[in-house]
């Protein structure tokens, strides 16, 4: 069964964010997922705000930049929102993007390292554990969570290079692809993040998530191809899903086929309708499970 989200772009102003978010809880949505992107809106604390307004609604963030926080903070924040809202919270970390972390001075000379030794430290602590340990970046000296979750979380991880993808199946819980990622690279994703798995002895499930680019509407194929654009892509082609919401479930399996088990609609920068737009993404979600 494919979980359909949809991302509420850091590029909307913050103050829209509730009725945004109350309007894909109302309408059914799965997921609403948020980004830090870099210099935007906070991922945590427009993730806290987002849960206190629903009820049902699970919140994803995709992701959070591993230089930018200490990863006794992260946990910390991670603990006390899977403590308030259980089961809601769907929490991803990352490289984040390598000039921003340049900008702000925590630009890692070895993204994988930190990511490598950030991913084991958080899945410790948030397992209840006290970690001491002196890597290249993480060093933690006995710490350990005064109250974790009572069953620990699955911590998700960003990947798009083929090293990333492997660290990530043998190091996280689930990966997010990028928005772009096409059926054809979700499955070779695939095999480098089981190559991970393999290698690092990994059993049971490991959720592959990916953004793809959406819209609706009379003038929805004009805006695709105006994002696609901004974002460099040649073509929108595999890249993005357009039409009715018959037609964006269509496109839509094509990623679940290619072996991804959640797919959040990303809406164009210029998306009228933020609010209408997930109650789009939820009647794509109920389209494919027909």
């Amino acid at each position: 069964m494919t979980t359909v989200g949809a991302v509420f772009l850091p590029q909307f102003p913050p103050e829209r964010l509730r009725s945004v978010a109350e309007a894909a809880d109302q309408a059914g949505l799965a997921q609403l997922w948020l980004w830090e992107d870099c210099f935007w809106e906070g991922g945590i604390a427009s993730a806290a705000a987002a849960l206190a307004w629903t009820e049902r609604l699970q919140l994803g963030v995709g992701l959070l930049p591993v230089p930018l926080r200490n990863v006794a903070i992260t946990a910390m924040e991670l603990t006390t929102l899977h403590r308030m809202f259980p089961g809601r919270p769907v929490i991803g970390v990352g490289h984040g993007v390598q000039d921003w972390m340049g900008q702000v001075g925590a630009r890692a000379e070895s993204p994988l390292t930190l990511l490598r030794e950030y991913v084991d430290a958080l899945r410790a602590l948030l397992a209840g554990e006290s970690v001491s340990t002196q890597g290249r970046y993480v060093r933690l000296d006995r710490v350990q969570l005064g109250a974790p979750p009572p069953t620990a979380p699955p911590v998700l991880a960003g990947a798009e290079g083929p090293r990333t993808l492997e660290l990530v199946g043998g190091h996280a819980d689930g990966t997010i692809l990028t928005g772009g990622t096409t059926p054809a690279q979700v499955v070779r994703a695939r095999e480098r993040i089981e190559a991970g798995r393999a290698g690092a002895g990994r059993t049971g499930p490991h959720p592959v998530t990916v953004y793809v680019l959406a819209a609706g509407g009379p003038d929805a194929r004009s805006r695709i191809e105006r994002e696609a654009g901004r974002w460099g892509w040649s073509s929108s082609a595999d890249r993005a899903a357009v039409g009715s919401v018959d037609d964006v479930a269509a496109e839509v399996s094509r990623w679940t086929e290619a072996g991804v088990d959640t797919v959040v609609l990303q809406p164009t920068g210029d998306e009228p309708d933020p609010e209408g737009f997930m109650a789009f993404a939820a009647d794509v979600g109920r389209a494919l499970d027909r």
